[in-house]
């Protein structure tokens, strides 16, 4: 069954590769449909839908980050799922 979430990072999250990270991250994963962006307060925001197993690999990486990251918060919730979404994008 797939679940979606909507996630945001705080913490120094720009301009360290973090979204790029995480669109590697969903695809190592594997099974991951969603997106990740900047947001304009400094945080990084997105969703991401799959399976139980899949999200939770996921959010244990979001509160990792990419090296140069340090991430001091991880926010999620449950959102609709949605459909036509071919990948993981930023």
């Amino acid at each position: 069954m797939s679940k979606r979430i909507s996630f945001q990072v705080t913490g120094r999250v720009q301009g360290v590769f973090f979204r790029a990270s995480t669109v590697e991250a969903a695809q190592k994963i594997g099974g991951l449909m969603g997106y990740v962006r900047n947001a304009s307060d400094g945080s990084v925001v997105g969703e991401a839908q799959g399976g139980e197993d899949q999200l939770s690999q996921f959010v244990q990486y979001l509160h990792q980050g990419p090296p140069a990251a340090k991430v001091d918060r991880v926010l999620q919730s449950d959102v609709e799922p949605k459909s036509g979404e071919s990948g993981f994008e930023q």
